[in-house]
């Protein structure tokens, strides 16, 4: 690019950061309170620089107009400023910088010594090879999109069932996609992908990271990827390499065309997002981005300055207490629901942003300024409530906004269909929406997001076929991967033609997702779980961007999606198992007829439960009675009447006599969920009892 080709700078504004396009030029806007100077970088189609730099300042904002430059225009940052490692700061002007609120990002990190701000043997000596050739470069992008009549479908949480899957791997291998368009945003909107999510009752799609990132280099070097995504570079650029075409701006198209089919079929979008940490790893790691701009300002630093602080181990934290780093979270946000129309967000290691100095503090700037946000506090909110810091484990403890992955739900379901562990004390708890975690913070059920097996961890099919991990594919020696998985291979290890296995993991899988969708609270479902998906025992597949993750469409278990179709229409029906409110703590005690409260506990032989029978961690199973009549106070005058049930489970091998509770002997029930027997059609109880199958859930219905 000549230096002809450019107009005269401008002064520009420094606000709004990023590169925007007015129509008539574009207004590039960067902070760094680092830097002495910034370098704007503009490329032309065949990769040819050209260096201006920004003549104006203001609050550490480095900006400037540019008249005629507009959509397509390839550019980066180049910071002048100190090189002092030993201090915290690592300026290099041989290093070609992403804009932080980049809308569109293209090409990717060639793995060469170039990347890196220093000296591969010498972390303290700067490296003044030029990195341009081997980066990827920022793009300015049109804002300017027909929405159409898009409306946010803004689906009471209460009302949510959310479907947790990968744009790749959801759309690879659908074979009614166009080759051309699978694993992409368009994919998304294709109408197989979307009649399938309303088949099964799906009201928001909750999407693995779409935030622009890179593959680390020990992954490439192995011939692997990061298939998950969590390695953000860019918190306003959609992932490049998700769009069907490669022309630049591309994505943004793309994924707001897919938002807008998922909408129209009153699908909601949730994105889960990685503001913990950045793609540029620990003070060994490249020069991209973010460490070159400011180091001190973005990072947490250790107390030598030259390390990081890592809560999150991947190399480095997020500084939460800078403002400039908490504005560009913020705006990230805002720009995701404004601009690109998403629903909600899932945050990835939420604990880490609560961590103003060490502790985790509930009530740090970051949710202080959620919940005081006229736009983010309004989208669906929802914390994975843990890190690797000490005390990270903060299921529970998250603001009255917020829901969160209920690992605890997760963990004691585990246990109870597999025979082991806890009591029924702790499965009741979960199973009726974790008052114990939400209630006193004025949270209700749906706070909880219950989930039995999510994308990190084994699938439904290889919770039942595996006691151990399998993950020798991802190269690490079968190091990686979590060893407490509260799995059972139900009698073999993996693959298998025993019937009696298979029938006991089939009992046992659909059994799992009974309970998922019968619980108070929120039920997220594992994509590809519906279809009996296994990953051949990999619990860690973060970085098999191949088959070995993809959901396997040709091979999908008819019977088992059409099964958890049947649960979620069930689910939908009966306002029972998706209460606004708790369960009344003043309800009568166990009694006859009318005396019953909202929720009432009964042993296998009709009797209600002692204080006793709640600690036995060997217990012969349970009877769960549900009230149909709603109070109408609590739960809105619509909602107020429904059928009462009683929910009979028994986690152990041998079939077992369940009675019908005295007082309700009387009225007529009938069994319309059998998960021994799934497409079964419903059947009237005969005489005071019922035998339930081994590993196996009855639901009764009272005509």
């Amino acid at each position: 690019m000549s230096t002809s080709s450019v107009p005269s700078l401008q002064p520009g504004e420094p606000y709004p950061l990023g590169a925007t396009w007015d129509g008539d030029g574009t207004n590039f806007a960067v902070f760094s309170e680092a830097a002495e100077f910034v370098e704007l970088c503009l490329f032309d189609e065949v990769g040819r620089e050209q260096r201006l730099r920004l003549p104006e300042v203001t609050a550490y904002c480095h900006h400037a107009y540019l008249p005629g430059v507009g959509p397509g225009q390839r550019y980066g940052f180049r910071v002048h400023g100190p090189w002092l490692p030993a201090e915290g700061h690592r300026s290099n002007p041989q290093k070609l910088l992403l804009d932080p609120y980049a809308r569109a990002i293209e090409g990717e990190v060639r793995w060469v010594p170039a990347v890196y701000g220093h000296l591969q043997d010498d972390p303290l000596t700067i490296n003044t090879e030029d990195s341009a050739p081997f980066v990827p470069r920022s793009v300015v992008s049109a804002p300017y999109f027909d929405w159409g009549r898009d409306r946010p479908p803004r689906t009471p949480l209460q009302h949510t069932l959310i479907y947790e899957a990968h744009v790749r791997g959801l759309t690879q291998r659908h074979p009614a996609i166009p080759p051309r368009q699978r694993g992409t945003y368009a994919a998304l909107a294709h109408p197989a992908i979307i009649e399938h999510l309303q088949r099964l009752g799906v009201t928001a799609l909750e999407l693995l990271p779409i935030h622009h990132f890179i593959s680390e280099r020990a992954h490439v070097a192995r011939g692997l990827t990061n298939y998950w995504g969590y390695n953000t570079i860019g918190y306003f650029a959609p992932h490049a390499a998700y769009a069907s075409t490669r022309r630049p701006g591309d994505a943004v198209r793309e994924f707001k065309e897919a938002v807008r089919a998922l909408h129209e079929a009153g699908i909601e979008v949730i994105l889960d997002v990685v503001y913990n940490h950045t793609a540029e790893g620990g003070q060994e790691g490249p020069t991209l981005c973010f460490r070159g701009l400011d180091n001190a300002a973005y990072y947490r630093l250790a107390e030598d300055r030259m390390h990081y602080v890592d809560y999150t181990g991947t190399g480095n934290t997020l500084n939460m207490r800078h403002p400039h780093v908490l504005q560009l979270i913020m705006d990230s946000l805002r720009y995701w629901i404004t601009e690109m129309h998403v629903d909600g967000f899932r945050f990835d290691l939420a604990a880490t942003l609560a961590r103003e100095l060490h502790d985790v503090d509930r009530l740090s700037a970051f949710f202080d300024i959620v919940q005081q946000d006229p736009v983010i506090s309004r989208v669906k909110l929802i914390a994975e409530p843990w890190d690797l810091g000490e005390g990270g484990y903060q299921v529970g403890n998250f603001p009255p906004l917020w829901s969160e992955w209920n690992g605890r739900y997760r963990d004691t379901v585990r246990d109870f269909w597999r025979g082991e562990g806890g009591t029924l004390s702790d499965f009741g708890r979960r199973f009726t929406g974790s008052a114990d975690l939400y209630a006193n913070s004025g949270r209700r059920p749906s706070a909880s997001i219950n989930f039995i097996t999510a994308h990190d961890g084994f699938t439904l099919a290889d919770l039942v076929a595996y006691d151990r991990k399998h993950n020798e594919a991802n190269l690490e020696e079968n190091a990686d991967g979590n060893n407490d998985n509260r799995s059972w291979n139900s009698g073999a290890e993996g693959p298998t033609e025993d019937a009696t296995i298979l029938e006991r993991r089939g009992r046992r899988l659909r059994a799992f997702l009974a309970t998922l969708f019968l619980s108070q609270g929120t039920p997220m479902l594992l994509g590809g779980d519906e279809l009996g998906r296994t990953q051949g025992g990999n619990n860690n597949a973060y970085c098999q961007d191949n088959e070995v993750a993809w959901l396997d469409w040709a091979s999908a278990d008819g019977d088992l999606v059409e099964y958890v179709a049947r649960l979620s229409r069930f689910r939908r029906q009966h306002h029972a198992f998706h209460r606004r409110h708790w369960f009344r703590e003043d309800a009568p005690p166990p009694g006859r007829g009318d005396d019953l409260g909202d929720i009432e506990w009964f042993r296998p032989d009709g009797a209600p439960m002692a204080p006793e029978d709640w600690h036995q961690a060997e217990a012969p199973g349970f009877i769960v009675y549900l009230r149909g009549a709603i109070d109408a106070t609590t739960d809105g005058a619509d909602e107020a009447l429904d059928r009462r049930f009683l929910c009979l489970m028994n986690a152990h091998e041998e079939s077992r006599p369940f009675a019908i509770p005295r007082g309700l002997t009387d009225d007529r029930w009938s069994v319309v969920i059998d998960t021994a027997e799934p497409m079964a059609p419903a059947r009237d109880v005969v005489g005071a009892s019922i035998d339930v199958e081994g590993w196996s859930l009855l639901v009764l219905e009272a005509q």
